[in-house]
């Protein structure tokens, strides 16, 4: 039996579409878990990110951080949290949150940087504030790469929950779990494809928002 036939056989079956282990339950969990880790990443990452862009100071310092929170196993990371602090839904978002963390970090600070200094001079000129010359004059410029970290970190959010299944959550990782443990390559493969499909999707919506955000004249140039 292919891929396909696999593939045919889980979404054709009405079981899977209803009650707690439906597709509608299990992907509202998974979409559930991906936004809340990914509001914390963001919160934690844009302000540093955008604070030292600004200013042009600790550059290096982020580096160190992004490589060693993209050198941690997420799995690895899992276990170790369970074990310190139990079952639940902080042990799973932490090594989410420490993998979604340095995409937006670095590409923030370097967004920040990559805008051209003769209006922000321009702006000092002036008189203005720096807060004011923060958001009104870099963050439009930069927005389109601050983006782009944003997507970056939801997509592998979106790839990764899945690893909450193996601490008993829910999410579409349930599906590849269950369907391992019981040898149900038909629901292993399944759940592989909602999870494609939503990362799709979850891509879909930041080209969208990036056409809704950013000014023409930004995006053209």
């Amino acid at each position: 039996m292919n891929v396909l036939n696999f593939v045919n056989a889980f979404f054709s079956d009405s079981a899977h579409w209803q009650g707690y282990d439906g597709i509608p339950a299990r992907l509202g969990e998974h979409v559930r878990y991906t936004l809340e880790a990914l509001a914390l990443a963001a919160a934690i990452g844009l302000p540093v990110g955008l604070v030292t862009g600004h200013y042009g100071r600790g550059g290096n310092a982020l580096s160190l951080v992004a490589t060693a929170g993209r050198a941690l196993p997420s799995f690895g990371l899992l276990v170790l949290m369970t074990t310190l602090l139990g079952f639940g839904m902080l042990p799973v978002m932490i090594p989410l949150v420490v993998l979604a963390v340095p995409p937006i970090l670095v590409t923030t600070y370097e967004a920040m940087r990559s805008v051209d200094p003769s209006p922000v001079d321009a702006a000092r000129g002036m008189g203005m504030h720096e807060s004011r010359i923060l958001f009104q004059v870099e963050l439009p410029v930069a927005l389109p790469l601050i983006l782009s970290g944003l997507r970056s970190a939801a997509i592998q959010i979106v790839s990764t929950a899945t690893i909450a299944a193996y601490v008993s959550l829910g999410g579409l990782g349930r599906y590849i779990v269950d369907g391992l443990y019981q040898r149900n390559y038909e629901k292993v493969v399944g759940g592989a494809t909602l999870v494609a499909v939503l990362a799709l999707v979850t891509l879909a919506l930041f080209w969208a928002a990036a056409r809704a955000a950013v000014s023409p004249g930004v995006r053209r140039s």
